[in-house]
């Protein structure tokens, strides 16, 4: 698949790895076309770099950027989003304290749906952390990677994505779940500390 990747911070560098561990074509939009090249550098497959504004090309879109970087976004792509599968891994949380925000809409996905209206938004990769997704793995153990979204085709082509990379995607139902999901995304993040403050590790399903 070719994908595009919004951003270029540590979740970008991160999905950007498993996908192109996957086989993938990935373009990487930063603020700076300086930042795209840079990652773009240290990564290895079929990747090229761009500048936020550009055209929008390739199958998915993924929004690796803040919560409080949507809007500026959506402002410069919604026309564009349309019949795409738009990836929103984010969490909304204050950047400096981390402390969780009420979204009106329900949650960061439903919200960029409603502000978008032609996207087929999933929600994904948002309870993972950045380390983990470039190593792929935490103690040996395949990544655990969380879907919800209301498009069937859309939640597969993230599952092809994810699991191209060695992942295991577990679909939360409808896109109404990405609440649950950016709550657990925030109990990752709140349980840091205690475990040593290194985002290091994963959430699992056993059974």
């Amino acid at each position: 698949m070719d994908i595009t990747i919004i951003g270029t911070g540590n979740m970008a560098r991160g999905i950007a790895a498993r996908a192109l561990a996957g086989g993938n074509t990935v373009t990487l939009l930063g603020t700076a076309a300086e930042k795209a090249e840079a990652l773009a550098a240290e990564l290895s497959g079929d990747v090229r770099a761009g500048t936020v504004g550009d055209p929008l090309q390739g199958d998915v879109v993924v929004l690796a950027v803040w919560y409080q970087a949507l809007d500026d976004v959506l402002g410069r792509y919604a026309d564009q989003l349309a019949g795409r599968t738009v990836v929103d891994i984010t969490n909304p949380v204050d950047p400096q304290t981390y402390a969780p925000l009420t979204v009106e809409a329900g949650s960061a996905a439903q919200e960029i749906a409603q502000k978008a209206p032609g996207a087929k938004v999933v929600k994904a990769f948002n309870t993972t952390f950045a380390g983990s997704l470039v190593a792929g793995e935490v103690a040996g153990q395949p990544l655990d990677v969380f879907v919800a979204g209301d498009d069937e085709d859309a939640k597969a082509q993230v599952r092809r994505l994810a699991e191209s990379a060695g992942l295991r995607v577990l679909d939360a139902g409808p896109l109404a779940h990405a609440r649950q999901l950016e709550g657990a995304g925030y109990l990752h993040m709140a349980v840091q500390p205690g475990l040593g403050g290194t985002y290091a590790s994963a959430l699992r399903v056993v059974s």
